[in-house]
Parts: structure tokens; C-alpha cells; sequence
């Protein structure tokens, strides 16, 4: 009887031993399968942590406002080239930390308004919740910044509401863009800028109670995007204050009015200049920012007026308050074109000479056909013409001092000059036939009476009645003929010697 008891209790033991046995190895194989989900579910989560290839940036703006250049400027391409219609690039965009990379899409429409149709292709129902907008205006022409704001914010709205979207998917895009600015918090230097923690802290849900209540006239327009506004070209302040006499209260009223436009529709600010290379990096940083959720340690700079940046959720009307107390000839109140104006238009000066028009061939000889029929000597407007119908005038009509300039000089016969024998020949003959009617005649006859004296006669005045000469005009005739009679026998002896050597 002992060693039956003896014997089941050594049985009970062993039983009891096998049983923990096969519980210890259960333990362990379940120890083991845990291990194995704790690795996978860590591999899956660091897959999900990797950069999304499924966003886009969509670019807006008139023309002229440097779409192409500042996105060849965020891609690193030194020459850009610029399109027409609706272009696409992309940007490189690498995690450091965890050594990813991938592609972010961009998309820049023209300003041209007729090509609006083409933004279904760069914003439709797929990627809505995956891009973000810019809005580019231009240093260059600041009064036109109302408009074209204002514009295209009309243009994003009406085609959002045109989307076949899920009224859920829009209320969360909503939502979420609103709850950007209600989290937004100065970035610390607290924890490493490239850590997961400081990464995913911009991911992680926020509880509805800490939230603080949007700020006054925030996000009244609420798109359900991200928006930037990046003014470009900020180095042509200089220009504007150089031509168009801009003064610092003139950029405080422009700066002011455009961070409230940005405030009413949760839009971020940036002041860039390519040329400069001003806040071109920043901008860069804050786009995989706001996409990706990458870090992003710049705080608002609001001290440069070429170089203002403004995050999403930084701004309220209490911060742009400050910029009136250095506006003292304009009030915030002004309406904007009324404190910018646009400058009067110059009319640009063209080198190009004036393009003549021909006259019809037809029409020139049936007009010439009525002046000859006329008997005129009118003739066209060219200057050899006008000279000669000048000469004509000159020949018709007394001679000026002015016109005389205008006609062509005669060719003057030699014979006739003075300076030659036959020219002497001529003036001899000339005053000599002269003093044959004064004092050759006979008494009485047509030329005058004989005077008893001397025999010369007494010569007529004009106007018919006679008058003696006195003696010394006597003498002073009687010498004059005595040369001539001299000349006539020197010509006519020149003239023989010249026949008789011929």
C-alpha cells in the first residue's frame, strides 16, 4: 500500500513538471512571435514615415511677375525657359535625416486668363488635398496688386467649387488649414531640428481644447489649401523710390495691406528677389515645410522691407497695427489705388524711320495730265524739283537775295567778260555811240544845239529841258573820249595781229 502511494505520487510529480514544461516553451514561443510583430510593425512604421511622391505646387500670376525664374531659382537651374500654357517642372526634395529623396511636382499656369481652362489638368478631385497654391505678384508694379490678388483668388475659387469633390474631403481640408493656425507656435531651439521628434510633432493630432480661437478676421476665406504669396523682385524698391519717389510710408502701406489680404485668406508671405537672392532658400525650406513636414526654424522677419517673411498663423491685426505708427501722410484706412497710383503712361519712342506710301502711278499722271492741261509748272515735293521750280520763279519774276542762292548760276560767255579784247571792244562802242548822240550831232537836231564855245552840245535833262555843262564836266567828257577813241585802237589792232597769225 506505501509503495503504490509512493508510486502515484512520483507520477503526480512528473505530470506537474511536463505540464510547466510545455507552458514554458508556449511562453517563449509566443515571447518570440511578439518579437517578430514588434519588428514588422516597426519597419512598417518607418516606411510610412517616407517622403509621399503625390505632391504639387500650382504657381498663379499675371505675367511678367517671375513664376519661371523663382522656380528655376527652388530647382537650381541658372537658365530658366520660359513656356506658354500650362507648364510642369519639379523639385528635388531631400530628407537629410533619414536619407530619402523624392519629386515635388510643379505646375505654372500663364497669365494669360484665356488659358484657366487648362487648370483641371494641375488641381482636380486627386490630388486637391495634396497641393498647395502660390500667388506671385511683382515689385515692378506694385498698384497692380489689387487687381490681380483679388483676380486670382476668383479664378482658384470658382474652379474649386467646379471639382466633383467629397463634401467631407473638402470640410476636412478645411478643417485642417484651420487648425494650422490655431496650433501655430514659435519654433524652439529646444529639441535637434533634423530628430523624428521634432519632425512628427507637426503631424501629431492636437486636442480640440488646447486649440486657441482663431484671431479677428482670420481665414475668412477659407479655400482649403495652403497658400503663399510671394511678392518677387523686391530689389526694384530702390527704382521706386528713385522714379517714383516711394517713400518708407508708402512700403509700410503696401506691406500692410497685403498682410491683410493674406490674414482674411490663411495665406503665408514671402518678400523674394532672385537677383538678390533674398529669402529664396527660406521659401524653399518653408514649402517642405508646409508639405511634408519637415523642420522649419525661421521666425517671422518683418524688420527688412525687402525681406519680409510671414508664416501661416504668425500674423494678426495687432502685429500690423504696428506698421501705422510710422504712416503719417497715409492712413490704413485709404483705399489702396488710391495711395498707389499707377504712373502716368509714357509713349514709347520708336527709332524706326516713317514709312513712305507711294502714290498710285495712275493717279500721279492723271494729275500731272490737269497741270500740263492748266499750263502750269507745278511739280512734287522733292527738293531737285523745288529748286527748279524756284529757278523758274526767278526767271519770271524779279530776282531776291534769298532766291538767287536757290538757282543755278549761268555759264558766262568769255567773249562778253570784260576782262577780255572783244569784251573792251564792246564797252568802247557802247560809250562811244553814247557820246556820238550827246555831243556829235548837229545844231539843232535831235540831240542838242552847238554852243558857241565850244561846239558841244548842250545835253537833255529827263524830263526834256536843256542844261549847260559846266567846264570842268567838259573837260572830264573830253578825257573820257579820248580814252575810249585809245581802247577802240588798241582792240582793233589786237585783233589784226590775231587774224594775221591765224
Amino acid at each position: 500500500m506505501a509503495l503504490d502511494s509512493v508510486t502515484q505520487t512520483m507520477t503526480g510529480s512528473n505530470a506537474l513538471t511536463s505540464s510547466f514544461t510545455t507552458k514554458k516553451k508556449d511562453a517563449a514561443a509566443a515571447d518570440k512571435e511578439n518579437l517578430w510583430s514588434a519588428i514588422l510593425n516597426e519597419v512598417q512604421t518607418q516606411g510610412s514615415t517616407k517622403l509621399p511622391s503625390n505632391k504639387s505646387v500650382l504657381v498663379l500670376g499675371d505675367n511678367a511677375t517671375g513664376k519661371t525664374t523663382l522656380i528655376a531659382k527652388l530647382q537650381g537651374v541658372e537658365d530658366p525657359k520660359k513656356g506658354s500654357g500650362l507648364e510642369y517642372a519639379y523639385i528635388d526634395v531631400k530628407d537629410e535625416y533619414r536619407d530619402d529623396m523624392t519629386r515635388l511636382s510643379v505646375w505654372v499656369l500663364d497669365g494669360d486668363p484665356g488659358h484657366t481652362n487648362l487648370l483641371h489638368y494641375a488641381l482636380n478631385e486627386t490630388n486637391y488635398a495634396h497641393t498647395l497654391v502660390i500667388l506671385t505678384v511683382s515689385m515692378t508694379q506694385p498698384w497692380g496688386w489689387l487687381e490681380q490678388l483679388n483676380q486670382w483668388i476668383k479664378v482658384l475659387a470658382q474652379h474649386i467649387e467646379s471639382l466633383q469633390l467629397d463634401p467631407k474631403e473638402k470640410e476636412a481640408a478645411r478643417q485642417r488649414l484651420a487648425t494650422t493656425w490655431q496650433s501655430y507656435c514659435e519654433v524652439g531651439d529646444d529639441l535637434d531640428p533634423g530628430s523624428p521628434v521634432k519632425r512628427t510633432m507637426h503631424n501629431n493630432s492636437i486636442d480640440e481644447d488646447d486649440l486657441l480661437p482663431l484671431t479677428e478676421d482670420a481665414l475668412i476665406t477659407n479655400l482649403g489649401l495652403d497658400i503663399v504669396v510671394v511678392v518677387t523682385k523686391t530689389d526694384y524698391m530702390s527704382t521706386l523710390e528713385k522714379e517714383y519717389e516711394y517713400r518708407d510710408e508708402h512700403f509700410d502701406f503696401i506691406q500692410q495691406w497685403i498682410r491683410n489680404f493674406c490674414l482674411r485668406h490663411g495665406a503665408s508671405l514671402f518678400y523674394t528677389s532672385v537677383k538678390e537672392d533674398k529669402n529664396c532658400d527660406l521659401l524653399y525650406k518653408y514649402l517642405t515645410h508646409r508639405i511634408y513636414g519637415l523642420p522649419f526654424r525661421t521666425p517671422a522677419l518683418v524688420v527688412e522691407k525687402d525681406a519680409v517673411l510671414i508664416p501661416a498663423g504668425w500674423d494678426s491685426l495687432k502685429k500690423i497695427s504696428i506698421l501705422y505708427e510710422n504712416m503719417h501722410a497715409v492712413k490704413a484706412e485709404n483705399h489702396y489705388t488710391d495711395i498707389i497710383k499707377a504712373p502716368p503712361t509714357r509713349k514709347a519712342v520708336s527709332n524706326r524711320e516713317t514709312e513712305v506710301q507711294t502714290e498710285d502711278e495712275q493717279a500721279f499722271l492723271a494729275r500731272q495730265q490737269e497741270i500740263l492741261k492748266q499750263g502750269g509748272q507745278v511739280r512734287g515735293e522733292s527738293p531737285l524739283r523745288s529748286q527748279g521750280a524756284n529757278a523758274s520763279a526767278n526767271k519770271s519774276g524779279p530776282r531776291t537775295p534769298g532766291s538767287a542762292g536757290q538757282s543755278s548760276p549761268k555759264k558766262i560767255d568769255p567773249k562778253l567778260t570784260p576782262a577780255t579784247p572783244g569784251g573792251e571792244g564792246v564797252l568802247a562802242n557802247f560809250f562811244n555811240s553814247l557820246l556820238h548822240k550827246k555831243s556829235g550831232g548837229p545844231a539843232g537836231g535831235p540831240a542838242g544845239a552847238a554852243s558857241p564855245g565850244g561846239g558841244v552840245g548842250t545835253p537833255r535833262t529827263s524830263n526834256g529841258t536843256d542844261s549847260l555843262l559846266t567846264a570842268e564836266k567838259i573837260s572830264v567828257r573830253s578825257d573820257a573820249a579820248a580814252e575810249l577813241d585809245r581802247l577802240a585802237r588798241s582792240v582793233k589792232k589786237d585783233i589784226d595781229l590775231s587774224q594775221s597769225e591765224c
